[in-house]
């Protein structure tokens, strides 16, 4: 059997390889990246996330068990983008109840029936809710994720911002946005499918657009993203 696995911090990564060196008998992939990153959870608290594979980090979400849009993520830098959106979204519209759904094992995303870490029906849907817009920041295709989906009941309302095979030699956050993965990108996506928040935040959208712009100016005369890029850490 094969498991994946994208843990989001260091933590989580002890974790998972833990894990994964004690098992027999099964392939393990761990998706983890080489650069310095921020920590999200205590060790007692990323043990218990990588055991169920998945979950609300409540901390993070403002949601009070009825979200207006749920944005999941999956591997480091999905998770370190969907966390500054985050932070703007609250910032721009306190108002909006979001709700971040960290995903660790992929095979969670599948249903029960087809792989022994999928999740069943009912569950997914707790998670996911079955009619509110889902976006999800991966590390990987897109289209994974939509495979791995396709049978849920929202898969409708699911967007996944992902790899698309865009690339040179730049830096961290400019690669981020050659993908349509980064913070500013992931916030318009939210506006473009919260019903109402297409013509209430179209200031903010176009803000968006523009701090997209200044970044890959700043990035261009200085070899090295904004410090505010570099240097954000969660701040609640």
């Amino acid at each position: 059997m094969i498991r994946v696995y994208l843990p989001p911090d260091a933590n989580c990564l002890l974790s998972v390889a833990h894990h994964c060196l004690k098992s027999r008998q099964y392939v393990n992939v761990i998706v983890a990246g080489k650069q310095p990153s921020l920590n999200y959870l205590a060790m007692d608290q990323a043990v218990l996330h990588c055991t169920r594979g998945l979950g609300i980090w409540e901390w993070a979400s403002n949601d009070a068990g009825d979200p207006d849009v749920v944005m999941a993520c999956c591997g480091d830098v999905p998770t370190l983008e969907t966390l500054a959106a985050v932070d703007l979204l609250r910032r721009e519209l306190p108002s909006l109840k979001v709700r971040v759904v960290n995903v660790v094992d992929l095979m969670r995303m599948e249903p029960d029936t087809v792989h022994p870490h999928g999740l069943p029906d009912a569950e997914f849907d707790s998670l996911f809710t079955r009619d509110r817009p889902v976006l999800f920041a991966y590390h990987g295709y897109p289209a994974l994720i939509h495979r791995l989906t396709y049978r849920r009941h929202n898969h409708a309302n699911l967007h996944v911002r992902g790899y698309n095979e865009e690339g040179t030699t730049t830096t961290p956050f400019d690669m981020v946005m050659l993908n349509d993965l980064d913070r500013f990108r992931l916030v318009m996506d939210v506006i473009d499918r919260v019903p109402g928040l297409a013509s209430h935040a179209a200031r903010l959208r176009q803000d968006m657009e523009d701090e997209r712009e200044r970044c890959r100016a700043y990035t261009r005369a200085h070899g090295e993203d904004p410090p505010e890029i570099r240097n954000w850490v969660w701040p609640y």
